[in-house]
């Protein structure tokens, strides 16, 4: 096992893609007991890195940490982790529905060697602010060796994250990042909540902006339309570090442009009862990684729904063929 370093304020970085957990053709059933392919997980988790990322996060929303059983998902980090070999920081999902289970995931996530937490609060009952911030306190004093990056989803968790819990987030050691929710009116207040304590992920296509709003402040972005192909996102990362702020702007534009058929009648409402199955018929579309079937319950959505993602997955497709077509050139 490899020794443990956890990964710190200062490594939030560059492009943190996420990935989902490859499917096998039966993942759909029921009955099914071993549902990950493990094959394609190696080849993906070494096309990401390949191709330019700086960190990988798994076992989140579309990771369906939701519909793994605990051994699949405890193999998957395992398969995960021993491919990248610490060429990248690995950050596993450790979400459940109670502490007691998280801090029961999060210590076998540390030993299997991951870097860091992606981490969302329990979301049975909505968290109100004392019990959001006693659940990250909690977890991180269990796992104090893993920086923790939250996440914060106002659909899945109930509620958006305020900035009096950033504040009082910024006093746990382990927490260095929030995996951010769209840019909103509350960025500001959110970013001076924080102070130097930790920084946010915006979504990729957002990172233009947000690096604009604070361009000392914000360093990464998460990615999940890497899974469609990284070369958008690490061509807008290379844009941003070299300032050629023109070349970012264009690229941040394009991501916009593949993203607008994929959130059902444009609302991210709509977007998040179908969030796993439009998620993996994108990266599937897109054919940089092969997801597979979606697992039990959240196998259904609607066709025109799904059209829709598969319009944004080739959208990407084209857009990584034609970047990565520039990241070549740019090195030879």
């Amino acid at each position: 096992m490899k020794q443990l370093m956890r990964i710190e304020l200062d490594q939030v970085s560059g492009v943190f893609a996420i990935m989902p957990t490859p499917a096998t053709d039966n993942a759909s059933s029921p009955d099914a007991i071993d549902t990950v392919d493990h094959a394609e997980a190696r080849r993906a988790a070494s096309a990401l890195i390949a191709d330019g990322v700086d960190a990988i996060m798994i076992n989140g929303t579309f990771g369906e940490a939701a519909t793994l059983t605990q051994d699949e998902l405890f193999a998957f980090t395992r398969t995960v982790v021993d491919e990248v070999a610490q060429r990248v920081p690995v950050l596993g999902g450790a979400t459940t529905l109670n502490t007691r289970d998280t801090i029961s995931r999060a210590r076998m996530l540390s030993e299997i060697g991951v870097d860091g937490l992606l981490l969302g609060r329990p979301m049975w009952s909505p968290c109100d602010d004392e019990t959001l911030v006693d659940f990250y306190r909690h977890v991180g004093a269990a796992v104090p060796e893993l920086g923790i990056i939250v996440y914060d989803n106002p659909v899945s968790f109930r509620g958006k994250i305020s900035s009096w819990c950033y504040s009082e987030l910024t006093r746990i050691p382990q927490v260095i990042a929030a995996k951010y929710p769209a840019l909103g009116p509350g960025l500001e207040a959110d970013l001076d909540a924080m102070g130097d304590g930790m920084t946010l992920l915006p979504l990729e296509r957002e990172w233009y902006a947000a690096s604009q709003l604070a361009p000392d402040r914000i360093h990464a972005c998460w990615s999940g339309s890497s899974s469609c192909g990284p070369a958008p996102a690490v061509s807008l990362r290379n844009a941003l570090s070299a300032g050629r702020l023109g070349e970012a702007e264009l690229i941040a534009e394009a991501l916009g442009h593949a993203s607008e058929t994929f959130f059902p009648e444009g609302s991210f409402e709509i977007f998040s009862r179908y969030n796993v199955p439009l998620e993996k018929i994108r990266i599937d579309e897109a054919g940089y990684i092969k997801a597979g079937p979606c697992r039990p319950p959240y196998i259904h959505c609607p066709e025109d729904y799904a059209e829709g993602a598969r319009e944004s997955g080739r959208r990407l497709a084209a857009l990584h063929r034609e970047l990565s077509g520039r990241l070549a050139a740019a090195r030879s």
